[in-house]
Order: structure tokens, then C-alpha cells, then sequence
């Protein structure tokens, strides 16, 4: 069974937190030699290399899972501590969450907002398709995400579906799929993606053309924006339902070219009733928005 001393967990998920040993070692009023200590006596102790050793400091795979328990332990004591009473913990909970930016827009806020007058959020925006390496890699707490198997050491459980419609302007519909929305007008017609990670407008490409297509492409990396870049007819693109309504401008392409997109809920098994907290809460929101 290993030994671990909490100083040197300490010691790494600070450096980790603030980038260099210099900075770790102001964090915890020691000097940068008293944490490079601590981490190496850990690396001994657990027999495996913990961090590279760049600018800045970056975990290994190894440091990943010791990392993600230095804050799971940071957590537990500072819930205990609220417990108890002790004034310097006082004060709201920090619950620092990875969502995808479609889930962020439309459905996940009004959770966080039951929670304002106890919980801080510090969310971290990726695509749903890897926000679990946030979660893997100890930086989060708990993730919205597309993948259905639980990392190691968290839990997982099923929210919900967001659908996704293939839409233009009327406009651009006229221009560009004014004999139909066939393979030959998808080759050619402009795209909406929401960044290089995203992979949607893609996979319905791939349906309809039984190969891949590279149509040109415009990147907005926004929610609304790339909403707003489609109803400006910039192309068409992928839209989730949950952010169309009456009067959108907006013409669906194809009838039959909706993805679904399964979102799960992944945290820490970790007793923490402020997390428990937040779960209740984005379960409630996810029951009444998705399908």
C-alpha cells in the first residue's frame, strides 16, 4: 500500500496549479527548492516520473492520477472543514466543472443559478468529446460529456439527448440548394463548424455522401455565434434544437439528417455534498431540456 505524504501531494498539485516551481513555492510560502524536494521524494516514493519538467510543468499520466487525488483530498478537507464551522472556510464552495459550449448556452445555466448563494463555479469550455480529459487529467471535478464510460475513479450516468438539425437561411438555401440538397451541392456549398474538434457537420456529410466531402468551411467558435453566422447565411450547419424557435430564419435541409448526441454526467466518487449538490441540480435541468 503506498505512503503518501500530504505535504508532497501538496507540493505537486501546486506546481501543477500555478506552472513552475518558483510559482508553487510562493503559494506555499516555501522556498523552490522545498517543493522540487517534495516532488521528487514523491516520484520516489511512488516509483514513477509525476511531472514534466517544462514551462510549463505538465503532469504525466501517472502525475494525472496522483493530481486528481491532491485535489480530491483538497475538497473532502475543505468540505469537512465548512462542517465544522472553521470561519477560514467560510464562504462560498469553488466546484470547477469541463461543459461543452452547446450544453453551456441553452440547458446547463439555470442549474448554477440555483446553487449561486453557495456554490463558485470555475468552468472550463471544451468540445463534450473531451472534456473527460479535463476530468482525467484531475483538472475538473465533474464533466458534461458524450462519453459514456466513466473515467477512472468517477461515475457515470446518463442525461439526456440533444438533437442536431442540418439548417441554412432561406437565402442561402436558394443560392446554394436551389435543385436540392443533393452530394454534388454538399461538395461545394460553405459550412459553419464550430471549431477543429468539431466533428458533426462531418458525420452527416459522411452519411448523405458514403465518403468524406471538404467543402470550404468557416470556424465560429462560439454557440450563439455560429447560430447567428448560419441566419446570416455565412453556411449552413448543424444546430442544436434547443436553440431554434418560431421565427428563426432558419430552413431545415433534411428531414431525415437529425444526430443525436447523448450527454452523460461523469464525476468523482467522492462523498462532497456540494457536488452532490450540483449533480441533483444538472439532472433536474437535463430532465427538462433533453430529449
Amino acid at each position: 500500500m503506498l505512503d503518501i505524504d500530504l505535504a508532497q501531494l501538496e507540493a505537486l498539485g501546486a506546481a501543477v496549479a500555478e506552472g513552475t516551481f518558483d510559482a508553487a513555492a510562493r503559494r506555499l510560502h516555501v522556498t523552490p527548492s522545498a517543493i522540487s524536494q517534495r516532488v521528487k521524494a514523491l516520484e520516489t516514493s511512488v516509483g514513477r516520473v509525476l511531472l514534466t519538467r517544462s514551462k510549463p510543468v505538465t503532469p504525466t499520466p501517472s502525475g494525472q492520477v496522483l493530481l486528481r487525488l491532491a485535489r480530491q483530498i483538497h475538497t473532502a478537507t475543505a468540505e469537512v472543514a465548512r462542517e465544522l464551522g472553521d470561519g477560514d472556510a467560510a464562504g462560498a464552495a469553488v466546484v470547477a466543472l469541463a461543459v461543452n459550449a452547446d450544453s453551456l448556452a441553452t440547458w446547463l445555466l439555470p442549474a448554477f443559478a440555483a446553487l449561486r448563494t453557495t456554490v463558485v463555479f470555475d468552468l472550463q469550455r471544451d468540445d463534450q468529446d473531451r472534456t473527460t480529459d479535463l476530468l482525467r487529467q484531475g483538472a475538473v471535478m465533474a464533466a458534461v460529456t458524450s462519453m459514456a464510460e466513466a473515467v477512472p475513479g468517477c461515475s457515470a450516468e446518463r442525461l439526456g439527448k440533444m438533437r442536431y438539425q442540418p439548417v441554412a437561411s432561406k437565402e442561402f438555401t436558394e443560392t446554394w440548394f436551389g435543385g436540392g440538397v443533393t452530394v454534388a451541392a454538399l461538395s461545394r456549398s460553405p459550412l459553419v463548424v464550430f471549431d477543429r474538434q468539431d466533428r458533426l457537420q462531418d458525420a452527416y456529410l459522411r452519411r448523405r455522401a458514403r465518403r468524406p466531402l471538404n467543402p470550404p468551411r468557416h470556424y465560429i467558435p462560439g454557440s450563439d455565434a455560429f447560430v447567428a453566422a448560419v441566419r446570416l447565411g455565412l453556411g449552413w450547419g448543424m444546430v442544436p434544437d434547443l436553440q431554434r424557435g418560431p421565427g428563426d430564419g432558419l430552413v431545415d435541409l433534411d428531414a431525415q439528417g437529425g444526430v443525436d448526441v447523448s450527454l452523460y454526467w461523469q464525476q468523482w466518487r467522492l462523498r462532497s455534498p456540494t457536488l452532490e449538490r450540483v449533480a441533483a441540480e444538472v439532472r433536474r435541468a437535463a430532465a427538462s431540456a433533453l430529449r
